[in-house]
C-alpha cells in the first residue's frame, strides 16, 4: 500500500487527500516504500495543501573503503621544495634534512614526496631531483616506472650518463619482463642526446628480445643511429617492420599528414650530412 510522510521518520497510511487529488498532475509529488526512506529534506506534497510534505529518497551515498588522508601533501611539498633548495650539495646535509622531514610521519608521505618531484620538474632542479629520488629509493620507497622515468630524465638534463647507465642497467636486471616501452624510449633519447650510437643499438637490441615494439619517435632515433654508424642498409629495414604508413606533423598550426616514407628519407639525408660535419678533420 502506498504511504505518504507527515514528519521526520513517520510514516502513515495514504491520506484522504492525496487519495482524491489526480496525482498525475503533480510533478513534485513522489511515493516511495518506507523501506527505503531515508533522512533528508522535505519536499511539498501538494500546492494547496502545503503542510502535506513527503519524504524524498537521498541521491548521497557513503563509502565504505578508508580513504588515505592527503590533506595537507601539498603544503609538505613546498616545504620540502623549500628546504632541499636552500641546502648546499652535501650528501649528509641533504640526507638528514630529509629525514627530519620524515621524522614525525607514522607513514612514508608518499604523496607529498611525489608533488615534490613535481615542483623541482616544472622548476628544472635536475641535481636535486636526483638527490631526492636517490634518498626515496635508499628508504625502499616509489619503486616505480614513474620514479625510475624521472630519475633517467634528471640524469639526462644533468649529463650524467654513466649513472644513467649503471642505473638503467640495474632497471633491467630487477624489471626485466616488466619495463615499459616509455623507459625504453627514455633511455634511447637520452643516448640520443649525448651522441651514443651504439649505446643506442644495444638498447634497441634489448627490446628486440623482449619484444617491445619501439614508438616512432624511437624508430626515428634508432634509424639515425644506424646511419651515423655506418650501416645504411638497416634504416629502410627498420622502417619496413615498424613505421607506420603515414606520419601527422604541425604545419602552420595545422596537424597535416604526410607520407612517413619521405619524411625519413629526408631525415636519412640530414644524418647523413650531421655524420660528415661530426668527423674530425
Amino acid at each position: 500500500m502506498a504511504r505518504c510522510a507527515w514528519g521526520l521518520g513517520e510514516v502513515r497510511p495514504l491520506c484522504d487527500l492525496c487519495r482524491l487529488t489526480d496525482l498525475r498532475g503533480l510533478p513534485s509529488l513522489t511515493f516511495i516504500p518506507a523501506s527505503k526512506i531515508r533522512v533528508s529534506r522535505f519536499v511539498q506534497c501538494s500546492k494547496r495543501d502545503p503542510s502535506l510534505k513527503l519524504m524524498k529518497a537521498s541521491k548521497r551515498e557513503h563509502h565504505l573503503w578508508m580513504k588515505r588522508d592527503s590533506t595537507g601533501s601539498g603544503q609538505k611539498a613546498l616545504n620540502l621544495v623549500r628546504t632541499v633548495e636552500k641546502l648546499p650539495n652535501e650528501k649528509e646535509v641533504i640526507y638528514g634534512a630529509l629525514d627530519k622531514w620524515t621524522a614525525w610521519e607514522t607513514e612514508f608521505p608518499v604523496i607529498a614526496a611525489a608533488k615534490a618531484l613535481e615542483i623541482l620538474r616544472k622548476r628544472r632542479k635536475w641535481l636535486r631531483i636526483i638527490q631526492v629520488t636517490k634518498w626515496m629509493l635508499s628508504k625502499g620507497q616509489v619503486f616505480t616506472m614513474g620514479t625510475y622515468d624521472t630519475l633517467l630524465l634528471a640524469f639526462d638534463m644533468d649529463g650524467r650518463v654513466d649513472e644513467a647507465e649503471s642505473f638503467w642497467n640495474v632497471i633491467l636486471q630487477t624489471h626485466t619482463r616488466s619495463v615499459s616501452k616509455k623507459l625504453f624510449s627514455r633511455i634511447i633519447a637520452l643516448y640520443d642526446h649525448h651522441r651514443h650510437p651504439e649505446k643506442i643499438l644495444e638498447v634497441f637490441a634489448d627490446m628486440e628480445e623482449l619484444g617491445v615494439t619501439p614508438d616512432e619517435d624511437t624508430v626515428s632515433r634508432i634509424g639515425r643511429a644506424f646511419t651515423i654508424l655506418g650501416q645504411e642498409d638497416k634504416p629502410d629495414l627498420l622502417l619496413k617492420k615498424y613505421k607506420n604508413k603515414w606520419k601527422y606533423l604541425h604545419f602552420n598550426g595545422e596537424r597535416v599528414r604526410v607520407h612517413a616514407t619521405k619524411h625519413c628519407a629526408e631525415q636519412s639525408k640530414s644524418c647523413k650530412e650531421f655524420k660528415t660535419n661530426s668527423t674530425p678533420r
